[in-house]
């Protein structure tokens, strides 16, 4: 057989597998609204996990290199994800580290609802029939908890239903053909304007804080603002066509946030999960002490504790609490049975697998 002829084979065998993807997009499809008939949640990582197995194991049968497989089996993955209709509310602009957040963790075809508020990224995964998910930043590693998030849980009839752990580098961006020494105003969320703090003190510059960091991108383009810069993700400069003056701002690299992914349902166990809760201790001496012993009998690990003001009465706090493993699971089940001895209220937030 010559190399025309080979080539030829090629083509076809190309052919037959763009047609199968897109019988593959069509039954996803017909799944996405059979799920959504009888409200079960689109995105299941368990079943993405079978399906990477079962690939990868034809794929070593087949001598075939199974990471290769794997890898081009994700992009059609998240191509069919896109397909079943699953949206995620953020709060912010597209372009948003939220956003960018929401995209690492589902997929890049993955529709998103941009949000004015945290509020009404509650209010559309609880009342909106088109948005399954929302995504909240809930800490991150150099400002701390997100406090109006877990006020927001506190609340709230949804779960956390995963997390995801994104690395936050700011860049300073502008319309095209700005400089350094143009620049007169910077725009931002102010914690991004916090973050970068060391860069920004040497420019003489009037400071803006705004609701968001893609946002402030956007409303520098949209109102042609020549003299003026926005603090925001890499991201944020693409999707608006806009200059990157500067890179890598902020004061210190190790800035992460964590993000939760928010549903009407929790996830089901994986064997590698975390559970969030929320609780209130009976006034009595070491209540608390006596609920983080139950812990460490059975050997649980507590990954986070923090106390926030009920909102009820000065000087009473709930406790938030993040531990090892899922609810539905022997010893994690056991010690939430505990804390009633020591706790006067008690909300499960959700279980989820732990970010990767």
């Amino acid at each position: 057989m010559n190399l025309e002829d080979l080539r030829k084979r090629i083509e076809e065998v190309d052919a037959a597998i763009v047609r199968l993807i897109a019988e593959r997009i069509r039954i996803a499809e017909e799944i996405g609204q059979e799920k959504r008939q009888r409200h079960i949640p689109i995105e299941d990582r368990q079943r993405e996990d079978r399906v990477l197995t079962n690939v990868r194991n034809i794929a070593r049968t087949e001598s075939v290199n199974q990471q290769d497989i794997e890898s081009i089996y994700r992009q059609i993955i998240a191509a069919t994800k896109g397909a079943q209709g699953i949206v995620v509310a953020f709060q912010g602009e597209v372009g948003a580290y939220s956003e960018e957040a929401a995209v690492h963790f589902f997929s890049s075809s993955t529709n998103v609802k941009p949000c004015e508020s945290l509020e009404k990224v509650f209010k559309a995964v609880e009342q909106d029939d088109e948005v399954q998910f929302g995504i909240a930043p809930i800490e991150n590693s150099l400002e701390g908890s997100i406090s109006k998030t877990y006020d927001l849980l506190l609340d709230s009839s949804l779960k956390v239903c995963g997390e995801i752990e994104l690395r936050v580098s700011h860049c300073l961006i502008a319309n095209p053909g700005a400089t350094l020494s143009s620049i007169k105003r910077i725009y931002s969320h102010p914690q991004a304007l916090g973050q970068c703090q060391a860069f920004i003190k040497h420019l003489d510059c009037e400071l803006i804080p705004t609701y968001d960091t893609a946002g402030s991108v956007k409303m520098i383009k949209e109102k042609k603002i020549t003299d003026g810069a926005a603090i925001a993700g890499l991201r944020a400069a693409e999707i608006y066509g806009m200059e990157i003056i500067a890179r890598e701002i902020e004061d210190n690299p190790n800035n992460f946030t964590r993000f939760f992914i928010l549903a009407r349902k929790d996830s089901p166990p994986t064997g590698n999960d975390k559970t969030s809760v929320v609780f209130s201790v009976k006034h009595k001496p070491g209540a608390l002490f006596g609920f983080l012993k139950e812990l460490t009998a059975r050997n649980i690990n507590l990954t986070k504790i923090e106390s926030r003001p009920t909102r009820q009465k000065p000087w009473e706090y709930n406790f938030y609490l993040d531990f090892e493993g899922h609810r539905e699971d022997k010893e994690p089940k056991e010690v939430l049975e505990k804390l009633k001895d020591y706790a006067i209220f008690i909300k499960v937030l959700g279980s989820y697998p732990k970010a990767k």
